[in-house]
């Protein structure tokens, strides 16, 4: 999943609908988050901001909302992959009375023409008070 530079390649504000899934456009949804408005409230909603954010080229986002002890340097996504849809299987914890949950998903990409789908099981942690992705279990 490699791309150079850090804007988002496609506005999902042309369709209205948000990439997480969830039945709201996504100014209102996602896109409040990866603009800074607010932050994820629960591990589930971070995780759908992160496929969002994967989905319209949103490297800044993702580096935003990685723990500073697992964060890669940058990140480039992949031109040739478009992530099309997320199904979210499992939480665990992540609430507002959680600092730790886990997120089973699985995202659907399509690459070069061809479908694809990745499963995994994420960690959150809270960090200064914000959830933020600790990596895959």
């Amino acid at each position: 999943m490699s791309r150079r530079g850090s804007r988002p390649r496609t506005s999902p504000a042309a369709t209205g609908a948000c990439p997480c899934g969830l039945p709201a456009p996504y100014r209102d949804c996602c896109g409040r988050l990866h603009r800074g408005e607010a932050a994820a409230a629960t591990a589930e909603l971070l995780m759908r901001s992160r496929f969002s954010a994967f989905s319209v080229g949103d490297e800044r986002y993702l580096l935003r909302t990685w723990h500073p002890a697992a964060r890669p340097p940058r990140v480039d996504l992949d031109k040739t992959v478009r992530w099309v849809r997320l199904e979210v299987l499992e939480t665990t914890g992540g609430s507002a009375f959680h600092t730790e949950g886990t997120v089973r998903f699985r995202a659907h990409y399509v690459e070069r023409g061809n479908a694809g789908l990745m499963d995994e099981n994420s960690r959150f942690v809270r960090h200064e008070g914000r959830w933020v992705y600790a990596g895959a279990l």
